[in-house]
């Protein structure tokens, strides 16, 4: 079980797929019932006792902040800002500096996934984990591809976005990560994650847990449209 670690919320990208719907601010800050994504992402942080995040930025980053500012209800926030594009791995590696335990939790900031954080952080052991992956269990797989693990929830591969792919583990967008791991990661410029950092890993501590819940993400107009009456049934007023 981990009790003590940061959180990161990756909130720099771009949003390109997005762009025909929403041009005007980065994508954690599209609106969905009335309120930005993001705020939905904190929110659910709160309930799972977090107390302070830190926000990696880098597209329109003055907006985020703009938004947002230091506080969101029980959340102190910080900033970490890309001056140039880093990719998920080099925004989250950018942010470490801020970060004071030996682990942390990173976060997609265009994606969300209602699950049992609780159990999550009951199942992490540092002792012989050093990267926890969440898998969201979904009907069709193939916009995303998939999450090969063992029995004992060890990662051994990542099965490439399959047209005829079915239903399907995959990637929930939410990791716990010894803080070493990733600050001693080789890179002669920006990385991703999901391509360059999660593959290396593979055999050196690499666990993932599986989850029933119900996933979206917003990098697609087709998504996103669907993305108020999934928070709407999930918090009915």
């Amino acid at each position: 079980m981990i009790t003590a670690f940061d959180t990161i919320i990756l909130a720099g990208g771009v949003g390109s797929r997005l762009r025909s719907v929403v041009s005007d601010r980065p994508k954690c800050l599209a609106t969905i019932n009335g309120r930005p994504f993001l705020s939905y992402l904190l929110d659910r942080l709160a309930r799972a006792g977090a107390n302070e995040v830190i926000l990696s930025t880098g597209y329109m980053a003055e907006q985020v902040e703009g938004a947002f500012g230091h506080q969101h209800g029980p959340l102190a926030l910080r900033y970490s800002r890309e001056e140039t594009p880093l990719g998920t791995g080099g925004g989250a590696k950018q942010a470490l500096p801020l970060c004071k335990h030996d682990y942390v939790l990173i976060i997609n900031g265009d994606s969300f996934f209602d699950f049992d954080w609780l159990d999550f952080f009951a199942w992490f052991e540092p002792a012989t984990m050093r990267l926890g992956m969440v898998l969201a269990r979904i009907e069709n797989s193939r916009r995303y591809g998939q999450v090969i693990a063992d029995a004992d929830g060890k990662v051994l591969r990542f099965q490439e976005k399959n047209e005829a792919a079915g239903p399907g583990w995959i990637n929930a967008g939410v990791y716990l990560t010894e803080k070493s791991a990733l600050a001693g990661f080789s890179s002669d410029g920006p990385f991703s994650l999901e391509r360059d950092f999660f593959p290396a890993q593979i055999g050196h501590g690499f666990f993932a847990r599986g989850y029933q819940g119900r996933f979206i993400d917003i990098g697609t107009p087709e998504s996103y449209a669907a993305a108020g009456e999934f928070f709407a049934v999930m918090n009915p007023p």
